[in-house]
């Protein structure tokens, strides 16, 4: 046995070699699903020369009869699909590195350029929360959020949920100024994200004609008033601010002064003789 070993020794570690080589060059694309299979078609070849070994067999044949059979099972695994730019985590694109043994994803970022919707004022605008690559079949969730504003950003901290959007698809009707921003999508797979979506929303179109005019009435009053002030305050003239205007002593003016002082009077006089009855009736 240990003059097999010794004989077949520095041929098996060649044979071995060029197996390994041959294998680490075959598997450079494989599916990240089929290494269950390679695994299984190693293991099986391993328990074959070990079977040999145990019966003092040639190793001579054994090692290119093995090197050629796990050759043919390289060749049958899938083709790994390639990575779709520009953005998410592309599962059925992870590559499994049997040199290595270990998997590898495409180098994207999760989030996905920022796109455009122009609609005009009172339209529809709606967003399709879909990406070019293929997703799992299930437990797939979408997510809505939205920066407002007028703001364009991927930034989530200025992101709220919109709770009412479900689905990848999710539209606003009619679209009006407030609802000009940054629309987001999330696709998740078991609660992992794979990818986020941004929609840009620019609502143009000229506001209603009372709206207008209550706009430009808006401006002339910022205007009129001073600029530097931070806070208008409505004004409050007392009797005597009053009194003291040109214009304020007119017939209409006097006659109203008159009436209000009778009115006056006439109550003062009426809490008195109240005031007189029920001091005498208390007596």
């Amino acid at each position: 046995m240990e003059r097999t070993r010794r004989r077949w020794g520095p041929a098996c570690r060649l044979q071995a070699a060029e197996k390994t080589t041959a294998l680490r060059r075959g598997s450079r694309g494989s599916h990240y699903e089929e290494r269950s299979h390679l695994h299984d078609a190693f293991t099986q070849m391993t328990h074959s020369l070990q079977e040999l070994a145990a019966a003092q067999g040639s190793f001579k044949v054994a090692f290119p009869d093995a090197a050629e059979k796990m050759k043919k099972v390289i060749m049958q695994l899938k083709e790994v699909q390639a990575c779709i730019p520009p953005c998410g985590l592309q599962e059925v694109a992870r590559r499994f590195r049997c040199g290595g043994c270990y998997s590898k994803v495409c180098d994207l970022p999760l989030d996905c350029p920022v796109q455009d919707v122009t609609v005009t004022r009172g339209d529809q605008a709606m967003f399709s929360c879909v990406v070019k690559f293929q997703l799992p079949k299930e437990e797939i969730t979408y997510s809505w959020k939205f920066a407002g504003g007028g703001l364009r950003t991927q930034d989530q901290s200025y992101f709220r949920d919109l709770p009412r959007a479900e689905g990848h698809l999710a539209r606003i009707r009619p679209a009006q100024p407030t609802h000009r921003g940054t629309f987001s999508c999330v696709i998740e797979h078991d609660q992992r994200p794979l990818a986020r979506l941004y929609f840009f929303l620019n609502v143009t179109g000229p506001p209603p004609r009372g709206e207008t005019e209550l706009q430009v009435t808006f401006r002339e009053v910022l205007r009129w008033g001073p600029r530097d002030a931070e806070l208008v305050e409505p004004w409050r003239p007392s009797l005597g601010e009053l009194l003291a205007r040109p214009d304020a002593l007119t017939p209409s003016n006097l006659f109203l002064l008159a009436a209000v002082a009778a009115l006056a009077s006439a109550s003062a006089t009426l809490m008195a003789w109240m005031f007189f009855r029920w001091y005498v009736s208390a007596n």
